[in-house]
């Protein structure tokens, strides 16, 4: 049973990976052509982003998904601070 779990947790990791791929390149377009305004789109990107999300998928996983996110970004930020 763990093992169909599993499964169904890497074919959502790779799906998540292309999807990244396809996103951060649309955002790297954007935030170039953006220019001084880059680091605003960015961030406009991420509510954007958010609120495309919740006319796709329920509230509840929109919101695991950013709390994963936050988990990462956090994770990235105490790595970081330990390296120094």
């Amino acid at each position: 049973m763990s093992n169909d779990h599993d499964e169904i947790e890497d074919g959502e990791d790779a799906k998540f990976g292309e999807a990244l791929e396809i996103a951060e390149k649309h955002l790297d377009k954007a935030i170039t052509e953006a220019g001084a305004l880059g680091p605003f789109v960015a961030v406009a990107m991420i509510e954007a982003a958010v609120n495309a999300a919740l006319d796709q998928a329920a509230d509840e996983d929109v919101i695991d998904m950013l709390r994963d996110l936050a988990d990462q970004i956090e994770a990235d930020a105490d790595s970081d601070s330990e390296e120094e």
